[in-house]
């Protein structure tokens, strides 16, 4: 391998590297979400959670959509949920934490966000007995 390459690996794997940003790509592992969204989820400031968004979006590890007033992120690749999960399967293995493979999403009706497609979702669980 390249020093390039092991250059690329080492900023790939320094994304990983951070609490938030694991947090934000395990989310974003679930479905396309916008900015106040994940806001609300990680209950942090939107410059802050903007800050994380354009660092993982400098390395192409997510994209955005921008739908009308609202931009909206995804994974770029499924095999970055996958990279997570194998990292989750190993630390657990290693350390015998089974805690490492429990990975819990928020539901909609817990989450303040005002977003046309979280009200949407929120409607709908709602409207549903």
């Amino acid at each position: 391998m390249t020093e390039e390459a092991y250059q690329r690996q080492s900023q790939f794997f320094g994304m990983l590297s951070h609490p938030v940003r694991l947090r934000i790509l395990d989310i974003l592992a679930q479905e396309e979400t916008c900015v106040c969204h994940l806001t609300a989820v990680l209950q942090r400031r939107q410059a802050y959670v903007s800050q994380q968004l354009a660092t993982l979006r400098e390395a192409d590890l997510i994209s955005d959509r921008k739908d009308g007033l609202y931009v909206y992120y995804s994974l770029t690749s499924p095999l970055i949920a996958q990279v997570l999960d194998e990292g989750r399967r190993f630390l657990a293995d290693l350390t015998g934490d089974r805690g490492f493979l429990q990975v819990t999403m928020p539901v909609h009706s817990g989450i303040d966000c005002s977003c046309p497609r979280c009200q949407a979702q929120l409607s709908a669980r709602s409207a549903t007995p």
